[in-house]
């Protein structure tokens, strides 16, 4: 049976306010008892939640709200997405060996090694997202018309990206083994690796710790080219990269070959790192192995591309790159940032505590940026210029304050 029109609501609506009864919650009920004709003379019956759930759209947003709107996210994943399923199954199928691998043994190990949870995707969704993005199909030739390509100077473009890697020791037991993720930056131009380092989470706060030691070493690019990744495209990162006058850019869904040269990277790691003898005792170790491994195994030897030392090439540039201007509040560039509304009397909420504002701002919108990880610091910007640190309100300081004022 079709959706009732406007013109069958508003008759619905209209007859809540004629029928008997002394308030409006018996006379929907009471309606809800009638039988109406629709246009084409079929007998229509609603329940009175129904009814009821038409007055309050009327009486909230008039009759543009009678009119019937299909869900925004009508086809797309609500929790996991296809681009996080297949770095998931990317992360999983080296484990297995047989080319037709069996889904429910896949589903089992990316949900026992924390790739995937199951509040996150049922098995069904699962199997479902496989069969329709076709995840599991052998790859087809690439018919994508590609050139070679390369910067002209350092700094006009980085591409990063994440690599599983082995298991490390944890701090929890001396047996308790975890997978790490290396996070890299590498330069187009120079082949430079701006950074690189391995965690265990792959989440927003590891990759602002990477991003903010690769600007602090290497300078900021004009460009940073990144997949679609969850992390790559969270609101964080797009700040930093705005505050810093860095253009975030993204390669397309299932492109891995736009980012060749960060992927050529990673083949090298596996090749040539991962193959050695390590320390996995802890990440620590193996952190500290793979940065005397960039720079005295890859940075300064010579590229066969290049035909020079990486750093050497870097160097080239070196007058027209653009580090981070040297101040105390440099480390506000990557802040958690959240807004919030200045009270009459000078204060704002935020994560249970109450601020004062460094100035006078009664009434105004402020933005205020945080620490992740240390919330005793809380910073006040408003129309773009920094104010200043908030500080607890101290109501008994102020009191006191008044007092003295008065006298």
């Amino acid at each position: 049976m079709k959706l009732p029109s406007v013109y069958l609501k508003m008759r619905v609506l209209g007859a809540v306010d004629t029928v008997a009864g002394r308030t409006r919650h018996e006379r929907v009920h009471n309606v809800a008892a009638l039988t109406f004709l629709d246009e084409d003379g079929n007998p229509r019956q609603f329940t009175w939640r129904t009814i009821q759930t038409w007055f309050y759209r009327y009486k909230n947003h008039g009759i543009t709200g009678m009119t019937h709107q299909p869900r925004r996210d009508k086809g797309q994943a609500r929790k996991v997405t296809p681009e996080e399923l297949l770095e998931a199954l990317n992360a999983a199928r080296p484990h297995f060996h047989n080319k037709r691998t069996n889904k429910r043994a896949l589903y089992r190990f990316c949900i026992e090694q924390g790739l995937l949870h199951p509040d996150r995707i049922a098995q069904t969704t699962f199997y479902r997202f496989i069969r329709e993005h076709g995840l599991l199909a052998p790859a087809e030739r690439d018919h994508k018309h590609r050139l070679a390509f390369s910067m002209k100077h350092a700094n006009q473009l980085w591409q990063a990206d994440t690599m599983f890697g082995p298991y490390c020791g944890t701090d929890e037991s001396p047996s308790s083994r975890k997978q790490a993720k290396l996070i890299a930056f590498i330069d187009d131009a120079s082949r430079v690796l701006c950074h690189g380092e391995f965690f265990f989470d792959e989440n927003v706060d590891t990759l602002v710790r990477a991003i903010r030691a690769a600007f602090y070493k290497r300078g900021v690019p004009e460009q940073l080219l990144v997949d679609n990744g969850s992390i790559y495209c969270s609101q964080e990162i797009t700040l930093i990269c705005a505050r810093v006058g860095c253009l975030l850019r993204h390669t397309a869904v299932r492109d891995a070959a736009a980012k060749g040269k960060i992927e050529r990277f990673f083949r090298r790691v596996r090749d040539q790192f991962l193959v050695q003898k390590l320390d996995l005792s802890s990440l620590d170790a193996l952190n500290r192995q793979f940065t005397h491994w960039v720079e005295h195994d890859y940075n300064a030897v010579p590229h066969d591309t290049l035909g020079m030392k990486p750093l050497d090439r870097f160097g080239i540039d070196l007058a027209r790159i653009r580090f981070l201007a040297p101040s105390e509040h440099s480390d506000e560039l990557f802040f958690a940032e959240a807004t919030r509304k200045v009270k009459k009397d000078n204060t704002f909420s935020f994560q249970g505590r109450r601020y004062e504002t460094p100035v006078h701002l009664s009434d105004q919108e402020i933005h205020i940026r945080y620490d992740r990880h240390r919330h005793d610091s809380v910073v006040v910007y408003h129309n773009g210029q920094r104010l200043g640190t908030a500080r607890l309100l101290d109501a008994v300081a102020n009191g006191m304050a008044r007092r003295k004022e008065q006298a």
